[in-house]
């Protein structure tokens, strides 16, 4: 399957996420507070390289590719590079936000299913404790809600698109790197790609 399709693949599945997620934090009355980074700056988030493949052919779009694989392989940090901070207080944004990874997505307005099936909210420590009574009123109706992302769900459908590139888990810097080989290898003897639309 050609880059070009599995972009849009991925893009569509991103839209529909946005839908979802958009309806969940209406219904729950649940927000990230602006400018927030702290998730963001964690060492060990995970990522396929699929969710950003999207990200990586953007770049090579613009000519940037090669440029960002070099940072990538000159960086010893565990935070995402995309990530920029902008105060010493963990205050900072995601510099491509628009094709930010499925695990950016999903983390804050998406549950996860534990071992007995029974769904929790997957949302960080700032929102549990700062939105203290719309989190429990939001767990506590989780299994109520129709259409809540579910981690599992999504990353599934993510592996029927490539289950190669979507079923291999790294540290984000990773699969950032790995996105960005995938997409500059698929082009070394191909033309040009014709640009398809934006992600949201």
């Amino acid at each position: 399957m050609s880059i070009e399709r599995r972009v849009k693949l991925v893009e569509d599945l991103f839209q529909k996420l946005e839908l979802e997620s958009t309806e969940f934090q209406k219904t729950s009355g649940l927000t990230c507070v602006s400018g927030c980074g702290k998730c963001c700056t964690t060492p060990n988030i995970e990522a396929s390289p699929l969710e950003f493949l999207p990200w990586a052919f953007q770049l090579f779009l613009q000519g940037e590719a090669e440029k960002t694989l070099d940072q990538l392989n000159k960086t010893q940090s565990l935070t995402c590079i995309i990530y920029q901070p902008l105060t010493l207080l963990d205050k900072g944004r995601c510099s491509t936000y628009k094709y930010r990874g499925l695990i950016c997505r999903l983390f804050g307005f998406a549950a996860n299913t534990d071992k007995y099936g029974n769904l929790r909210l997957a949302t960080c420590k700032i929102i549990k404790e700062g939105q203290t009574e719309k989190f429990d009123a939001a767990q506590k109706n989780l299994n109520n809600i129709v259409n809540i992302p579910i981690f599992t769900e999504y990353y599934m459908q993510l592996n029927n698109i490539d289950f190669h590139l979507g079923n291999i888990i790294l540290p984000v810097n990773k699969a950032l790197k790995i996105a960005l080989e995938e997409v500059l290898q698929y082009y070394a003897y191909r033309p040009f790609p014709i640009p398809t639309k934006k992600c949201s």
